[in-house]
């Protein structure tokens, strides 16, 4: 299984758009500093994730989702709560 995530950061409020096929080490590996992507905004939660039988899949969703402004926006309107706590 292949996850696509978006997390929020605790420090700048700002999201992190990934994939993983473990999400819940990778999620462990941004909160601890691993990821250098990421490490200087910790801490992190997860507000979405979709799961993919295929890598490709999760690949694909990922690229649209930081090129296409308006893919993003729309799932962003779509899980607006979990954003804003």
């Amino acid at each position: 299984m292949f996850y696509l995530y978006i997390l929020k950061s605790g420090r700048d409020g700002k999201l992190y758009i990934g994939y993983s096929n473990d999400l819940r080490k990778r999620i462990k590996e941004h909160n601890t500093g691993l990821v250098r992507a990421t490490k200087s905004r910790v801490p992190f939660r997860v507000v979405y994730y979709e799961a993919y039988a295929e890598k490709e899949d999760a690949t694909k969703r990922e690229h649209n989702l930081k090129l296409r402004a308006k893919a993003l926006r729309q799932l962003l309107l779509r899980v607006k709560a979990s954003l804003r706590a």
